[in-house]
């Protein structure tokens, strides 16, 4: 898995937002309303607190599947 453009060790088939945060990645973007850190809450869906850049898609972490070669950016999806 690619994280902002550096490998990160990942067990294909977790979800990303598993993986992330095996790999010490506890931030996963900022607020876009008072840029305050974010990162994976309920790890179920519902409260899109790990979204992040998957492929250049907003996604939620924890609702996508690592495979080989996926391109994961911390940015968000709110970034400029």
């Amino acid at each position: 898995m690619r994280v902002d453009g550096r490998d990160v060790v990942a067990t294909p088939g977790i979800s990303v937002a598993a993986a992330l945060l095996a790999a010490g990645i506890v931030v996963l973007r900022r607020s876009p309303a008072g840029d305050t850190p974010r990162g994976a809450f309920c790890l179920m869906g519902v409260c899109q607190e790990c979204t992040v850049l998957i492929e250049g898609r907003a996604e939620r972490a924890c609702m996508i599947a690592v495979r080989d070669g996926i391109a994961v950016s911390l940015r968000g999806p709110h970034a400029e």
